[in-house]
């Protein structure tokens, strides 16, 4: 099964500081290209790594040291404490959709393939695009394509799909882009309908929220000197990271303890965003937007 290559897969490594006998997590094991490669460095360390998607367990890798654990990575913390780990020496996660997972037609991720609006990546959730788009509120709609998609027209945009729903059910990609045409000229229908599409698929996922959790249980597993490293895709995950990496908190807002000094658990190894190579981004298309940001567990 095809997957997308993995994105700065060098710097990621380098970013964790492997040690041979470390106890790591993949929180998005997809294709499996991270994970591989810090099982090279491992000895006798160990390996687990979390997807909710059943197509990965084709990528699985045949190795002692590794275990996957099917469940949302926002449950990192639960599902660690049931193989008796409490304490971890880094993180990877690599966030947003795979390729496979938008170019496989029928899972409908993607506006590029006529399919039944779909978007789950664990394809046993009850909520899906389907149910967001037919019986979501004109204003929980307006609400989540301004929030997820940064979509300015959002209210335009659930007007036309509430008043589209109460001729004929919204069911495929398809019927949802004939709504939409010609909402916005021809040169920015691509982003606007990437847009459109991200806002419901973060919905249907609950990404932000997923996330939210990862990031505080995550910084809360690592043992002193462990690292966190998170490649990111867009700005609503960014800013998040970016925040509980440089602020301490998820909201970003400073706080400092008496001496005036910010109170936060993490350092940031790179203050600067790392981003791909233009080698990098010719070669792998889903590069392009990429940001990579690595922060290391210090004494509080």
């Amino acid at each position: 099964m095809t997957y997308h290559k993995a994105v700065l897969l060098t710097e990621c490594i380098e970013g964790l500081n492997i040690k041979p006998n470390g106890i790591y997590v993949d929180v998005t094991f997809g294709g499996g290209g991270h994970s591989r490669e810090i099982l090279k460095h491992l000895v006798d360390g160990k390996l687990f790594a979390f997807d909710r998607d059943d197509d990965v367990l084709e990528n699985i890798p045949n190795d002692k040291k590794f275990k996957l654990i099917q469940t949302n990575y926002k449950n990192i913390k639960r599902f660690l404490r049931l193989e008796g780990i409490t304490k971890i020496d880094g993180i990877l996660a690599d966030l947003g959709v795979s390729s496979h997972q938008f170019d496989v037609a029928e899972r409908g991720f993607s506006f590029r393939f006529e399919a039944e609006l779909d978007m789950r990546m664990n394809t046993s959730a009850s909520l899906s695009a389907r149910k967001v788009v037919n019986e979501y509120s004109e204003e929980d709609l307006v609400n989540l394509f301004f929030k997820y998609g940064e979509i300015r027209i959002s209210r335009k945009v659930a007007e036309l799909i509430v008043l589209a729903r109460e001729k004929k059910e919204i069911v495929t990609t398809t019927d949802l882009l004939e709504i939409l045409d010609g909402v916005v000229p021809e040169k920015k229908k691509n982003q606007f309908l990437s847009q459109v599409f991200q806002s419901i698929r973060i919905e249907v996922n609950q990404e932000i929220e997923s996330l939210k959790q990862m990031l505080i249980d995550g910084v809360g597993l690592l043992n002193v000197g462990g690292r966190f490293v998170v490649l990111s895709y867009h700005s609503l995950e960014d800013r998040l990271v970016k925040n509980i990496f440089k602020r301490g908190n998820l909201s970003g807002e400073i706080k400092k303890d008496f001496f005036g000094n910010i109170l936060k658990e993490m350092r940031e190894v790179n203050r600067k965003v790392i981003v791909a190579s233009e080698k990098e981004q010719k070669e792998n298309n889903r590069s392009r937007s990429s940001k990579l940001r690595i922060a290391e567990k210090v004494e509080c």
